[in-house]
């Protein structure tokens, strides 16, 4: 109560901080920073790990928290607390809103999977986090982004596995949902 009475500085009849509505302040990062940070994760995870398989691991751990937290910050400042209902609507906020967010452009292109009904499929075609990064690595993390995938689809309650392959030069990002999902979708 004290909170909405007085504002943070005491005074009554100020504006709380509760109360003044998110900045969408200045979203560019500069690419050296971003790399210098990202590959600061990198290396961190390698120093905790013992196999190469355990740093893809880690790279998903780290991308899903982000993922998390980016799905509660959007929806209060792009769609002002919507829910998505259906696979296709999330996937397309994913790949628009999310990516430009993220990555500061949408991505390339979303397909549906033509021999299974739960597969769906981002393209990526020169993601951010493999700039910097040679090529048999850059599969590993790109993981990174799959991580941050999985955090929002399972955030907006949309389980499923994500997987980031790397296709001539491109990267496709394969998200495999749960039959609950798709049962729901049907119904």
């Amino acid at each position: 109560r004290w909170r909405y009475e007085f504002g943070m500085d005491g005074k009554k009849g100020s504006r709380s901080t509760v109360d003044v509505p998110l900045s969408r302040g200045n979203s560019r990062v500069s690419l050296s920073a971003f790399a210098y940070v990202f590959s600061e994760l990198v290396q961190y995870c390698q120093s905790q790990i013992e196999k190469g398989e355990d740093l893809e691991k880690r790279l998903l751990e780290a991308g899903y928290g982000v993922g998390l937290r980016t799905l509660e910050l959007l929806c209060f400042r792009e769609k002002g607390c919507k829910k998505e209902k259906s696979v296709i609507q999330i996937l397309n906020f994913i790949r628009t809103v999310v990516w430009k967010s993220l990555f500061g452009r949408p991505a390339d292109d979303l397909q549906i999977s033509h021999s299974k009904k739960n597969e769906y499929y981002i393209y990526d075609e020169e993601p951010i986090i493999c700039k910097y990064i040679s090529q048999p690595n850059s599969e590993r993390c790109a993981k990174f982004a799959a991580g941050i995938i999985n955090g929002i689809l399972d955030g907006a309650e949309f389980p499923c596995e994500v997987n980031a392959v790397r296709s001539k030069e491109k990267v496709v990002f394969v998200i495999s949902f749960s039959q609950k999902v798709i049962a729901r979708e049907n119904s």
